[in-house]
């Protein structure tokens, strides 16, 4: 499988310093490098230099979109909170947490119910740090879940931060299964298929696959819900993961970049364009479920946010700012249709063996 696309970071001509540059560097050294290393290498670049977010950025997450998307999720929050029994302390921790957009209008929903939590932002870019503490001046930074406070039950968010964690790929070949590799041709990058022997890394189901059959796992994504999953039933709580991907295994490659608003060539501009696979939940499901948490469900976002009554929002918000309805009309929209981000996106539910069910699963 060849994919390429001319590169250059930022649209530049190629620098020493560009990942570009520094890519093909170390592949003309020491051969060719994984998708999983590139697609790493690449978006640690991509998020520690910029706000990508808004339409002056190269996307735009539901947050941004619409105050009720957040509002929704605080709401569950509260639900499953009050239904739990009220337990004090607890942590509201969001996994890369944007600009913030989505904790600010979460909590401000949530504290009318009487759920205040302590407020935990598991973020590594400077540059979104930065903006945060804008929008939730009381949140407390976090690399990585480690340092989150083990006493009290955790009500976890993560929106769109499973899809850019890095995706290794494996292709079926004549000779068997191989690890998808980024190798040069001329200056370009190109997919190729590795040299070492794979098949023992792919399900027994897909062993015997046709030539040129590809799957993706994600470990860094499965390690998280690992780890999520094992606090939820340590401390209790409950979790969300909202993101883009498939409730059921699929093969094929699901790799994309995206700059400006726009998609562009996987391989086209390391560092520089925004780098995501779709989840594969199914197999995040199963990780929970091994970790003895309570999987609560995987459903589509349109679904979800309407069981939440997210159109009775829109026509409360509509009837406050009649001059807005027609924007919040296309939020709603954008949101919940099938050909917008209803049925793509999913939402899954996590809780701890003894909490409450929550809406919407």
């Amino acid at each position: 499988m060849t994919v390429a696309g001319p590169q250059a970071e930022d649209g530049a001509a190629d620098d020493k310093d560009t990942l570009a540059a520094i890519f093909r560097r170390l592949i003309a050294n020491t051969g060719p490098i994984s998708v999983m290393y590139f697609m790493g290498e690449s978006n640690a670049r991509y998020y520690s230099s910029r706000d990508p977010l808004g339409e002056g950025g190269d996307f735009i997450t539901a947050p941004e979109i619409s105050q009720m998307f957040g509002e929704l999720i605080g709401l569950w929050l509260a639900d499953v909170w009050i239904r739990a029994g009220r337990p004090d302390p607890v942590h509201y921790v969001e996994l890369g947490p944007g600009r913030g957009t989505l904790a600010r209008d979460a909590l401000r929903a949530a504290a009318r119910h009487g759920l205040a939590p302590k407020v935990h932002f598991v973020e590594s870019s400077i540059a979104l740090k930065t903006i945060q503490i804008d929008a939730v001046p009381q949140a407390q930074w976090h690399y990585d879940l480690s340092t989150v406070p083990t006493e009290g039950p955790i009500l976890l968010v993560a929106n769109e931060f499973l899809d850019a964690l890095p995706v290794r790929q494996l292709v079926m070949t004549p000779a068997g299964w191989r690890e998808r590799m980024v190798a040069l041709e001329g200056k370009r990058f190109v997919g190729v298929a590795g040299d070492r022997p794979m098949d023992a890394a792919v399900p027994e189901a897909l062993r015997d696959a046709e030539p040129g059959t590809l799957i993706e796992t994600t470990p860094g994504a499965a390690a998280i819900v690992s780890e999520a999953a094992g606090r939820l039933v340590e401390q209790g709580g409950a979790a969300l993961f909202i993101d883009y991907g498939h409730d059921a295994p699929r093969t094929g490659s699901t790799l994309q970049a995206v700059r400006a608003h726009r998609k562009l060539d996987a391989f086209e501009q390391p560092g520089a364009a925004d780098l995501t696979a779709h989840v594969d939940f199914a197999t995040l499901a199963d990780v929970a479920l091994s970790r003895g948490c309570r999987w609560l469900g995987t459903v589509g976002q349109g679904a979800w946010l309407r069981d939440l009554g997210i159109e009775a929002r829109a026509q409360s918000l509509t009837r406050s700012s009649p001059e807005h309805g027609d924007a919040i009309a296309a939020a709603l929209d954008r949101l919940t249709a099938e050909d917008q981000m209803g049925t793509l996106f999913k939402v899954m539910g996590l809780a701890a063996p003894n909490w409450p069910d929550g809406a919407g699963f």
